[in-house]
């Protein structure tokens, strides 16, 4: 396992280690992708640590279990290697993720965006601050305005406008949807 540093690079990861799983060295991880089966052709991982410190891996060969997904790195051969890599992140490098089919984005890519309401001459909302799981198939964003958040859904049916290299999202908002959770005017009084 050599270490190297590539500032030079931008990384995603696709999976962060448990912990050891069996006793020649394999690990049992998270999968924080949605394309396992990728792990076929791709065969050179970072482990990143809790430091920063990278570590360039091979994977040797990987099968799901419960869940999850146990990896098998060439070289690490021992229960004490595999626990070197208890709470690693695995990377790939930005440029080998997966091309999505047009109007799809990776949830990296959405985060840091401005978030624009076309309904309301173009007011700026905020930045996305987290993307999660949301009711029915749209993803919610979590958008903060630095004083409060806001929860918009990624709704297609809202989309104006998506440019993640201009961290740049423009919607049309329903009537109401950002003051749903803003405080009511009894609240107000209370904390005033």
């Amino acid at each position: 396992m050599a270490a190297q540093q590539d500032e030079s690079r931008e990384y995603v990861a696709v999976a962060q280690v448990i912990k050891p799983q069996g006793n020649r060295g394999e690990v049992i991880a998270e999968l924080l992708t949605d394309f396992p089966e990728k792990f076929t052709e791709r065969k050179k991982l970072s482990a990143v640590d809790k430091s920063g410190k990278r570590v360039e891996l091979t994977l040797e060969d990987f099968w799901p279990h419960k869940g999850r997904m146990v990896l098998k790195f060439v070289g690490v051969d021992s229960i004490n290697q595999a626990e070197l890599l208890k709470g690693c992140t695995l990377q790939i490098a930005a440029e080998e993720r997966v091309k999505l089919a047009d109007g799809t984005y990776y949830t990296s890519e959405l985060i840091g965006c401005e978030l624009s309401d076309a309904s309301s001459g173009g007011r700026v909302v905020g930045k996305v601050a987290e993307v999660s799981g949301g009711f029915g198939d749209a993803p919610m964003l979590t958008v903060s305005d630095g004083k409060r958040e806001y929860m918009v859904p990624f709704a297609e049916e809202f989309l104006v406008q998506v440019d993640v290299n201009a961290k740049r999202i423009e919607m049309r908002l329903p009537a109401g949807l950002l003051e749903v959770d803003a405080p009511t005017a009894k609240d107000k009084k209370a904390a005033g």
